[in-house]
């Protein structure tokens, strides 16, 4: 539905949406070509989720790709970084708080971004920077957060737990959180904290 009349959208922000499927959300990216700041954080998606954002959103500037960060178990996993490098050239901002991504994936995105200038990689336990990966980064980005730097600023709790239980729930339910774009007739809409049905959101 706001698909079909808002094909300007330049900023979208679904935060706990578990509702959202890939399907359902690489169809949606594909009517909005315009994005150029996209923020997807606690939502269970995919690589090729992340592939089609960028296939369908040449102009995307800024990511913010969240999750809960966890020292142990430890699980590396580079598939949500490596979709980054190949796919948003362009990205200038990007936040991975709490990504399973290792050193090799943050070479992929160092690789594959050359306009990035700033990179949270707070809570990202496999990132070891030392090293030539230490050196480039400090060349490279002019804001960077470590995996160990302080998290006082962060706006969630970093022990955001999913929709079960968690003492996010009643900041941040499940659905979107903030919507914020410039539709066809150029006016300026905002929707906080709006609780919806995912199909009856993009589907008419």
């Amino acid at each position: 539905m706001v698909v079909g009349r808002c094909t300007h959208i330049k900023s979208l922000r679904l935060v706990s949406c578990y509702c959202i499927s890939d399907l359902g959300l690489s169809e949606a990216v594909s009517k909005f070509p315009l994005l150029e700041e996209l923020d997807i954080s606690f939502c269970s998606l995919s690589r090729e989720t992340l592939e089609a954002v960028g296939s369908c959103c040449p102009h995307l500037k800024s990511l913010k790709l969240n999750d809960r960060g966890y020292r142990c178990p430890k699980i590396e996993c580079d598939d949500e970084a490596l979709a980054i490098a190949e796919n948003m050239p362009e990205l200038c901002h990007l936040q991975i708080f709490g990504n399973k991504l290792t050193n090799d994936g943050l070479e992929a995105i160092l690789d594959g971004c050359p306009h990035l200038e700033s990179l949270d990689l707070r809570q990202c336990f496999n990132i070891h920077l030392v090293g030539n990966l230490e050196k480039r980064c400090a060349e490279r980005i002019k804001v960077l957060r470590h995996p160990d730097d302080s998290i006082d600023d962060y706006e969630f709790d970093p022990d955001f737990q999913d929709g079960y239980g968690s003492s996010e729930e009643d900041d941040y339910p499940s659905g979107i959180s903030d919507i914020e774009f410039v539709s066809d007739e150029d006016d300026y809409y905002e929707f906080s904290d709006y609780e919806f049905d995912y199909e009856y959101m993009f589907y008419d």
